[in-house]
């Protein structure tokens, strides 16, 4: 697993998202709501996930990340059977992509297809071999648990008693 991407992006990749926002970093985060191009966050969610289908990806999760992280509105992940197939689909996607008018679309560990990352702005997409996406588990750090505070807890117990 360790070859899955290049040394160190995994690591960088947490750090970007674990810090607190500086300049850099706001640059960063506005740069990505400005090159999705002429399709809404959920126009491009469904362009991918059905160029993704088109493509006979497995197990194809939107994750809705509105009110989780201002890094994008979807994160999208999937599986391919193969290398081949996951580098194959991550090219397709930019290219539709890009003939639906979308700019600044950039892509991480196509070369090697054990992970790759396409970033279309609004939407981050992982695509992954079913194995390293099993170890790395990314659906299960972003979905968000339904947590009960303690006042609302309380009110609870007082309305049944």
């Amino acid at each position: 697993m360790e070859n899955a991407l290049r040394p160190g992006w995994l690591r960088r990749f947490f750090v970007f998202l674990l810090n607190p926002l500086t300049k850099e970093r706001k640059a960063i985060l506005n740069h990505h709501h400005k090159t999705g191009g002429p399709l809404d966050p959920d126009a491009l969610k469904t362009l991918i996930t059905e160029s993704l289908d088109g493509d006979k990806a497995q197990d194809i999760e939107a994750i809705d990340l509105r009110g989780q992280s201002s890094l994008a509105d979807y994160m999208i992940v999937a599986s391919g059977t193969s290398s081949r197939q996951v580098s194959a689909m991550a090219q397709k996607l930019t290219d539709r992509l890009k003939e639906a008018g979308c700019r600044g679309i950039r892509m991480e560990g196509e070369d090697q297809g054990n992970w790759v990352i396409v970033d279309a702005g609004d939407v981050i997409v992982h695509l992954f071999r079913p194995e390293v996406r099993e170890f790395y588990n990314i659906e299960k750090m972003w979905r968000i648990p339904v947590v009960i505070t303690t006042s609302e807890s309380e009110a609870g117990m007082s309305s049944s008693a």
